[in-house]
């Protein structure tokens, strides 16, 4: 068994710096001394950081308010991501009293790739591909029903990738219904791709459906030598995931700056 402490090394040094070395297509990166700002044209621009960013105090403050600023100026909001065994530690506190927004915490858990290959028996459910437009849109349809907010974004995202390999949507589908929708991103260059999405239907929950998607999932990843399977997990999904086999590495909080109209 791998250890917590290799783990989130290996997420470190791998799948963090990805979301500014290998960003999507049409990203501009700028480096403002240690963290990295990522916009695009049509979405909210995102800000990251080493584990370390070696900045305290006025300073940090300082480096806050104006990645805060730029993105006022651009009329863009932007999510600043904090990992819980970042330092400083206080840079959520400041990042708060900058004016930015907490979008809720949730758990970062890891997962060797070829352990969780094993689908359940399932009665009546298919696990398979999204093919076309059609599965996209009752996919995002499924996630808004099951998550209580709206999907459009999705829908969106999932087209622009439709012919990317490193984008696959995966759903779950019993006489014709989308219940429970998923997708599996690899991050180019590493040994991660990145398990997202896994809701499904109140009336389906219990089923084993959650734990066929990510099997089918991780045997995608084995095909293609991927390692690692990284969740960004809710509370109701940590339990499952550690039962399967998933280990906790760390916790991972968004904080949100929107401009005022």
């Amino acid at each position: 068994m791998t250890s917590a402490a290799a783990l989130l090394s290996a997420f470190d040094t791998q799948a963090r710096p990805a979301e500014w070395t290998t960003p999507d297509p049409g990203a501009e990166v700028h480096q403002d001394g240690p963290v990295y700002r990522v916009t695009w044209p049509r979405r909210r621009g995102f800000i990251a950081g080493p584990p370390t960013l070696g900045v305290e105090g006025t300073t940090l403050d300082t480096l806050i308010a104006r990645q805060r600023d730029y993105f006022t100026t651009r009329n863009q909001g932007v999510e600043w991501k904090t990992w819980s065994h970042d330092t400083p530690a206080d840079l959520p506190d400041r990042l708060l009293a900058a004016g930015f927004e907490s979008e809720g915490q949730e758990t970062v858990l890891v997962g060797l790739a070829n352990e969780l290959t094993t689908q359940p028996p399932l009665d009546g459910v298919v696990i398979r591909e999204a093919k076309d437009e059609s599965d996209i849109h009752k996919l995002a349809a499924t996630a808004t029903k099951v998550f209580g907010r709206p999907h459009d974004w999705l829908v969106d995202h999932l087209l622009e990738k439709q012919h990317d390999p490193n984008v696959v949507p995966v759903i779950a589908e019993a006489n014709g219904e989308v219940v429970s929708s998923s997708r599996i991103e690899f991050v180019p260059g590493t040994e991660f791709a990145g398990l997202w999405g896994g809701g499904t239907l109140k009336a389906w929950r219990g089923k084993g459906i959650y734990r066929a998607l990510i099997a089918h999932r991780a045997r995608l990843a084995v095909a293609r030598g991927t390692k690692y399977l990284q969740v960004d997990a809710s509370e109701d999904s940590r339990p499952i995931l550690e039962r399967l086999g998933f280990t906790t590495i760390t916790t991972t909080t968004g904080y949100a700056w929107t401009p005022k109209p």
